[in-house]
């Protein structure tokens, strides 16, 4: 789903959305998916071995996987306590107005802190965004958020949470069951 910014006569954002063309898959595509979103290091030979073809065709599927943009790139996921990030916080931002350029200027700001994780624009609650914020420590996080978070010009108000417990961390998307025309 892909949502556009739209904003009214008043110049108050509203969304609209549009869909994006679904990639049609087939089992081999949603295997291929499956365990590159797993494992995003396995070579073009093991992949194709996992799922039972040869490595030539293997590689045209993952190819035309990432030319269609459904395989966005690939990552190492990190251990941030092992770096010493030891404190995430989720932060509910309010702005003071709701234009396009407030919006526009914060999401900026936000985009060039390395600590912001995530930001999302966000409806149904007291705040505008939502952001998931690691920093090392209580005192990093007190210099984050006085230092530029509340300097940003709009924001209104902060409320902040600390997560005590990490329960779950997905970042594998699960694949719809669908076939190929």
């Amino acid at each position: 789903m892909l949502v556009k910014n739209v904003f009214n006569l008043e110049g108050q954002r509203i969304m609209a959305s549009n869909s994006y063309e679904r990639v049609k898959l087939d089992r081999a595509d949603q295997r291929i998916l499956e365990l590159l979103q797993v494992d995003g290091s396995l070579s073009n030979i093991e992949l194709a071995d996992k799922i039972g073809l040869s490595p030539s065709p293997c590689s045209r599927r993952v190819k035309a996987l990432e030319d269609s943009g459904l395989i966005q790139g690939y990552r190492a996921h990190l251990d941030a306590r092992r770096l010493g990030l030891d404190l995430l916080a989720l932060i509910q931002i309010s702005m003071d107005r709701h234009t396009p350029e407030r919006f526009d200027n914060f999401e900026a700001q936000v985009t060039a802190c390395a600590e912001v994780l995530e930001c999302y624009l966000i409806t149904g609650q007291s705040a505008d965004y939502v952001l998931k914020v690691l920093v090392e420590d209580m005192q990093a996080y007190q210099e984050f958020l006085l230092g530029t978070l509340t300097r940003i010009e709009g924001v209104s108000g902060v409320h902040s949470s600390f997560v005590m417990r990490k329960v779950l961390d997905r970042t594998a998307v699960a694949i719809p069951k669908f076939s190929r025309n």
